[in-house]
């Protein structure tokens, strides 16, 4: 298992966790808020509302904020809804382009934990 995986495993982990505490039916910030806390306590680096600039021919034209940027390799999207949809991956997968890092996690807190990991470049399955 190499870094990244084992970086996704302590976050996925951690994920569970909190939702096993708080349950389902919270804002999105609170499980932002549990959930920073329980990576930090874990011994990881945790930016919250991490902001991301927009450029377009070399000016910023936008900003963005991630909700969670840990060791400075994995960009965290925070959800608490019913259920994904196609557009908070396309969300998270922008936030990968804007800063060229390669590896994300959406993490939705609904009824259960869902988990979608994405990366800036396809990575196709073996």
């Amino acid at each position: 298992m190499d870094d990244i995986d084992k970086l996704y495993e302590k976050v996925i982990g951690c994920s569970f966790k909190v939702h096993n505490t708080l349950g389902s039916g919270f804002l999105e910030k609170v499980y932002e808020n549990a959930l920073a806390f329980e990576l930090s306590n874990s011994g990881l680096v945790v930016l919250q509302q991490f902001p991301i600039p927009v450029h377009y021919e070399g000016i910023q034209i936008g900003d963005y904020y991630a909700d969670l940027f840990i060791d400075e390799k994995v960009i965290v999207e925070i959800n608490a809804i019913d259920k994904l949809h196609v557009n908070h991956e396309a969300q998270l997968v922008h936030y990968l382009t804007a800063t060229k890092v390669d590896n994300g996690l959406l993490i939705n807190f609904g009824q259960k934990v869902d988990v979608k990991r994405k990366f800036r470049v396809y990575k196709p399955k073996v």
